[in-house]
């Protein structure tokens, strides 16, 4: 039996040590706006935040998460206001498909939360997520008008 805090809640589910985050996340508690895609750590469409860090859930054991503070896209809003990320999202219509919103998000709210003003060298640096849309220019004017929602 492992536990979880997922998004301020504690669940007790009963998997292998060795199953990725991400499959314990949509399959065992239902929460699928953590997305798979590549499998292996590429694309960050399943990041997801542990203790405030962005992972990339599909390659994370869920051992690894066990009893520390396990974020979702679903948890990012707090008392039903969206985080300034995607209140940028929002404003500025950044996705096209969407897909890989999620996981871009979540890993946009953690650089902020290290880097307030990142400049494009850091928001370069640390943005590594794959958008087969292309939407790169948009999730740029979203960081910084999420930068600006302070």
């Amino acid at each position: 039996m492992t536990r979880l805090i997922v998004n301020g809640k504690a669940h007790d589910v009963d998997v292998d040590p060795d199953t990725p985050l991400l499959w314990v996340l949509r399959e065992q508690l239902g929460m699928t706006g953590t997305k798979y895609s590549c499998g292996v750590g590429a694309c960050g469409a399943c990041m997801v935040h542990i203790e405030g860090k962005a992972v990339r859930s599909c390659v994370m054991p869920v051992s690894v998460a066990e009893g520390k503070n396990v974020t979702t896209i679903e948890g990012l809003a707090e008392n039903s206001v969206p985080h300034r990320v995607q209140q940028a999202w929002l404003e500025l219509d950044v996705p096209q498909c969407g897909y890989c919103q999620s996981g871009m998000i979540m890993a946009v709210a953690a650089l902020l939360r290290e880097k307030p003003k990142p400049t494009d060298a850091e928001i370069d640096a640390a943005i590594t997520n794959i958008c087969r849309c292309g939407t790169y220019p948009q999730v740029r004017a979203g960081i910084h008008r999420a930068v600006d929602n302070v």
